[in-house]
């Protein structure tokens, strides 16, 4: 295996966990509303990519909820819908994650912060945590108007860092986000977040891990 020079991670649910997000969704809508918001809300995003049409990742969210609100009899007003995805950007690390992060950057891998989401929330978010300091670059779909798992978001996240695929680690929570970053030549990395499963039809991650810091015990042996 060639030597990796750089490491990509998704955010949400990889890096950060989303419960408070989903614990202000379901209360509003219900338990177990916010597992199909976030469903609905990457079904929706793909429909944008695969029909050639563009709203950034927020107004999404907004829409999607809105139509489950609608499914449930409730109306949400703009203001309210916007108070119930507030927590998006007040959301913590998972307790691995700086350690890893600290490690990988002093074993000196180029790190990326790539999301789904839109520029100013995924800075938000990533200060708000605490763990802005450790990336070396943070990207955003925006920038080329598709989401994840697209294969151009992959090929825009490798030509910005200045890397190539078979040098390069995804590394995500999400079975889709693997198999994108796979099929696109990256080497990924399956992070075991509660809840998450990997997609039985695509390939095996290359690895995967209980806690972020495994992957710097990995790399270092290569």
């Amino acid at each position: 295996m060639r030597n990796i020079s750089t490491i990509i991670f998704d955010v949400n649910e990889t890096l950060l966990d989303l419960s408070p997000l989903k614990d202000s969704i379901d209360s509003k809508l219900g338990e177990g509303a916010a597992e199909v918001w976030f469903a609905e809300l990457l079904q929706y995003s793909l429909v944008e990519s695969i029909s050639g049409s563009y709203h950034d990742f927020s107004k999404i969210a907004e829409a999607v909820l809105q139509m489950n609100g609608s499914k449930k009899g409730i109306e949400l007003t703009r203001e309210k819908i916007q108070q119930i995805l507030d927590p998006i950007t007040k959301l913590e690390a998972y307790p691995d994650v700086e350690e890893g992060l600290s490690k990988l950057g002093n074993a000196g891998f180029k790190l990326i912060a790539f999301s789904n989401g839109k520029p100013s929330v995924l800075k938000d978010q990533l200060y708000y945590a605490g763990i802005a300091n450790y990336f070396d670059e943070v990207l955003s779909v925006d920038a080329v108007k598709k989401y994840k798992p697209h294969p151009e978001t992959y090929r825009f996240a490798l030509k910005r860092s200045d890397s190539i695929a078979q040098e390069t680690v995804m590394v995500a929570a999400h079975g889709w986000d693997i198999a994108g970053a796979d099929r696109a030549g990256l080497k990924t990395a399956f992070m075991q977040r509660p809840g998450k499963f990997l997609f039985p039809l695509s390939n095996k991650p290359t690895w995967e891990l209980k806690k972020l810091s495994d992957l710097a015990e990995i790399l270092k042996d290569i």
